[in-house]
């Protein structure tokens, strides 16, 4: 880290073995604020127990977490543009422990929601900073970037699911919140001191006509107002409102299917279909984010339309067979394992489209997508209480099929409209501009 004359700390010097070490260090973070969303599931029937203030009651505090996470994302971005990645990230890992011991006391839904919006600010901080941070330290490898940090949101609660789950059922879920939520607030606050941005900055290369990479850096005001983005946007929330559903309900799913604590066992290892699943999902979650950097080659779109056509099919199959434990294990671990290709997919994209000076802004701005299909998560409680939960996965299959063809069909042509048309257009404006030098100097 160097220090400037008035204190601002600038940013790191290219080095590559030390873009790599940032990359280890943002994926680290991630994987500690992943348990706030992903090991959520495990809390909700057992703080219903405790209290009995309903599934949809509780369900409504996940909503205010992603909600928070995901818009506030833009506003600790500009904190991390104006003063640096370090000091938003060590915030985050205060609020993320802060969060989670509040929830260990929460004897009320309004302390509940209170710490789900502290949580919240908590991921975000983290989120945002570390991806926007892999984007710009790997303009060239956006795909694997974003999808390895991406990755230690996925794959984080893998390690920690059975060791909550078991700390639960022996101590209380109070305990558990509690012990978890000072060890991942503490490692994200001393990682936090050595995440630097790099000082130089990295031109991407210029690659085959499947993967258009734009020249120039568009402000967050010009991507707000370009009609890409928000086609984006949409997509973004169309596959995302299916997967935050199945995350935050997957427990109460196996619960009313009647198959939570149904042994399963698969490749020699035994355990309950639930805990089973969500060990599973999140470890194909996780690995299955780097596999972004296949778009790296093929083209981000194409591989949106693979992504999201394989998760509307494993939808489908729940539909129909959910009720069968070794089905529900296997279909959310495929579903999970292709459903977190939006978090490295999207960002890549992003940063392709709208260029590298400000990616963690406008990442962040098209991140609040999620926060966005998150208002849909308690909506699925009511549908289910009303028509099942096959009215649930049949609408989200929909919406997966209809964001698998919209990204082939109206993403590709788009984006590629838009790169080219700017790129040209600032070509133009530039010639302009030299030839009115020149006749300007000869007269």
């Amino acid at each position: 880290m160097i220090s400037s004359t008035d204190g601002a700390v600038t940013a790191a010097p290219l080095r590559t073995g030390f873009r790599w070490l940032q990359l280890v260090m943002g994926i680290v973070c991630m994987a500690m604020i992943a348990n706030l969303q992903y090991g959520w599931t495990l809390f909700v029937d057992p703080i219903d127990a405790a209290h009995h203030w309903g599934r949809a009651a509780i369900q409504l505090a996940f909503t205010v977490f992603v909600v928070t996470e995901t818009w506030l994302v833009p506003i600790e971005a500009w904190f991390v543009d104006k003063y640096g990645p370090r000091i938003v990230v060590m915030f985050g890992g205060v609020m993320i422990a802060l969060s989670w011991i509040l929830n260990s006391y929460a004897d009320s839904l309004t302390l509940l929601y209170a710490a789900a919006i502290i949580g919240g600010m908590g991921a975000g901080a983290v989120y945002g900073t570390c991806v926007g941070n892999a984007l710009k330290w790997f303009p060239d490898r956006r795909g694997l970037a974003a999808g390895a940090t991406a990755a230690g949101f996925g794959a984080g609660a893998a390690l920690t699911i059975v060791p909550i789950a078991t700390m639960i059922a022996s101590s209380g879920y109070q305990h558990a919140f509690f012990t978890f939520g000072i060890g991942q607030g503490v490692i994200v606050f001393v990682l936090a001191f050595f995440i630097q941005p790099p000082r130089l900055s990295i031109p991407p290369k210029k690659k085959q006509l499947n993967l258009p990479q734009t020249k120039i850096d568009f402000t967050p005001p010009q991507v707000l107002r370009s009609p890409i983005f928000w086609v984006m946007y949409l997509v973004f929330v169309m596959v995302a409102s299916g997967g935050l559903m199945t995350a935050a309900q997957i427990g109460p799913i196996a619960h009313d299917f009647e198959i939570a604590d149904t042994p399963v066992t698969l490749a020699g290892f035994q355990m309950a279909a639930l805990t089973f699943a969500i060990s599973l999902d999140r470890i194909l979650d996780g690995f299955g984010r780097p596999f972004s950097w296949v778009s790296d080659t093929i083209g981000r779109e194409h591989t949106m339309f693979i992504a999201f056509g394989t998760a509307a099919l494993m939808l489908l199959t729940l539909s129909a067979y959910g009720h069968v434990p070794v089905v529900f294990v296997l279909a959310t671990a495929v579903y999970f394992g292709v459903f977190g290709e939006i978090y490295s997919l999207f960002p890549a994209t992003c940063g392709d489209t709208f260029g590298s000076k400000f990616a963690t802004t406008n990442n962040g701005m098209l991140y609040t997508a999620k926060g966005t299909a998150s208002l849909l998560v308690p909506l699925a409680s009511v549908i289910s209480a009303t028509y099942g939960w096959k009215a649930v996965f049949v609408v989200a299959v929909a919406l997966n099929a209809t964001a698998a063809l919209t990204a082939l069909f109206v993403i590709k042509p788009m984006r590629r409209s838009f790169i080219l048309g700017k790129e040209a257009e600032s070509a133009s404006t530039a010639t302009g501009r030299a030839e009115t030098t020149a006749k300007t100097e000869t007269a």
